[in-house]
């Protein structure tokens, strides 16, 4: 296994990448994936594994900034994981088994989902309702309380588990198999169906992305180790510059979420998903 260099333009754009991605609660594999098909040109089995391991890195670092806050639901978390895993180890290894045109054509038909999910899902001002009312909901009953690390007390009944179960299965085998599905979705799951508040709903889909998204690395690893050494070669000499970015950017894009109208933020990356799932659409139909 022979490690190499060539990719360290990956590190300044992985930054980039890992900021946007933190500012707006959205995985970094679904803007590192197309880079990694369209522009590197890599087998979709090793892009979509490579992008998995350095969304790995991202989540990481703010699972553990949330850890320290106390805002994970852990027990809601498990019951998201005990469907997750099975089903992203499916996906991956069923990604396997499609030839490579046919998971691109899967990768841009989820990336285009993903981008109108996003833009319809919701605003600020209605996140802000929601959470209000589930705070006014919870004063007189409810099932579950979490105190934060600052005292804070969040009380919260989770509706509607049947549905959180079937988004848990459905975005597993869709991130496990193309990369995409679980992050760009929950959080707007847990909050609207679920009713659980928008800060512990955000912690507790980073804390099940990223053991799902570990879960799912390790099978694509497995994949990649029985097809050679060259294609995990290729995949840690491209974590090697987009780990560090990654932790960097994870830790600046808290900042910027401060600093810039969230809406307009989703507006201009669902689009641009959009943009992108066409754009593979449009090589893939070319002869």
């Amino acid at each position: 296994m022979i490690l190499t260099f060539e990719y360290w333009f990956l590190f300044p754009i992985s930054v980039i990448i890992a900021t946007i991605a933190m500012a707006t609660g959205i995985g970094g594999a679904v803007f590192f994936s197309p880079i990694f098909l369209l522009w590197l040109k890599l087998e979709p089995t090793v892009a979509i594994g490579t992008a998995l391991l350095t969304e790995l890195f991202g989540f990481g670092s703010g699972l553990f900034a949330y850890w320290k806050a106390k805002l994970i639901d852990f027990k809601l978390g498990r019951e998201m994981l005990m469907l997750s895993i099975p089903a992203a180890v499916v996906g991956a290894f069923i990604g396997d088994y499609f030839p490579p045109d046919v998971l691109k054509a899967i990768f841009a038909t989820g990336i285009i989902f993903v981008g109108i999910q996003i833009f319809t899902s919701w605003r600020q001002e209605q996140k802000e309702k929601l959470n209000k009312e589930i705070a006014d909901d919870s004063q007189t009953h409810h099932a579950s309380a979490l105190t934060d690390a600052s005292g804070h007390t969040y009380r919260y009944t989770v509706c509607n588990r049947s549905i959180g179960a079937i988004f848990s299965m459905v975005g597993g085998a869709f991130l496990g198999m193309i990369s995409v599905g679980l992050a760009e979705l929950m959080e707007y799951q847990l909050v609207a169906k679920c009713r659980v508040p928008s800060p512990v709903a955000v912690a507790t889909s980073i804390f099940v992305v990223v053991i799902t998204v570990l879960v799912a690395s390790v099978s694509h690893f497995i994949g990649f180790a029985q097809a050679g050494s060259e294609a995990i070669s290729q995949a840690l000499s491209i974590a090697l510059f987009t780990a560090p970015g990654v932790l960097i950017g994870g830790q600046i894009g808290p900042k910027v979420q401060s600093k810039v109208d969230p809406d307009k933020m989703k507006a201009a990356i669902s689009i641009l998903f959009l943009a992108v799932g066409l754009l593979m659409f449009y090589f893939l139909a070319r002869p």
